[in-house]
């Protein structure tokens, strides 16, 4: 159950610097429930992250194709995660969202969200010149010819939606 409000309002918290991921999770959680109970409007967690791979929930590690002697000498952690999607990488100089959303008061369904964060990410991209392209099949996120430009992993929980958005330095 999420609470809302009548009229819709975005609470945004901007990290300064780099947070690590775990850091940043015990803070998502603390907005999720804040956020369920009504005591908080729907927010955006903006942040960078130290070099940080996540897994989503298929836990698809054979795709993380880095040795684990490299990922200690680019001081890299490993973070298993509930969200869908595959191996994402973030660092410094990526911008790393977490909204924390009631969808149902936005009256979308997860695969219409989805696409409106692609739709989203292709326009902002295209105000800076960049011809970003989404919807390839099989896919999530925005591409720039054969380049992931942003990534998107999704994950719902009763009518909460909460993720992350990654944009990619090209």
């Amino acid at each position: 159950m999420c609470v809302g409000r009548a009229r819709r309002r975005l609470q945004v918290w901007r990290m300064m610097g780099l947070t690590a991921f775990s850091e940043a999770l015990h803070i998502q959680n603390r907005l999720i429930e804040q956020r369920r109970l009504g005591s908080i409007p729907d927010t955006l967690l903006s942040l960078q992250h130290p070099p940080t791979f996540t897994l989503g929930r298929r836990r698809t590690v054979h795709n993380l194709l880095a040795s684990p002697a490299t990922l200690q000498s680019i001081g890299a952690q490993v973070h298993y995660t509930e969200r869908g999607g595959d191996v994402t990488f973030h660092g410094p100089h990526q911008a790393v969202l977490y909204p924390i959303l009631c969808l149902r008061e936005l009256k979308l369904g997860a695969r219409r969200y989805v696409e409106s964060l692609e739709d989203t990410m292709i326009q902002l991209a295209a105000r800076y010149g960049v011809e970003a392209k989404g919807r390839i099949p099989g896919e999530t996120g925005v591409w720039v010819e054969n380049r992931k430009l942003g990534a998107i992993g999704v994950r719902i929980s009763g009518v909460l939606e909460y993720e992350q958005v990654t944009w990619k330095d090209l």
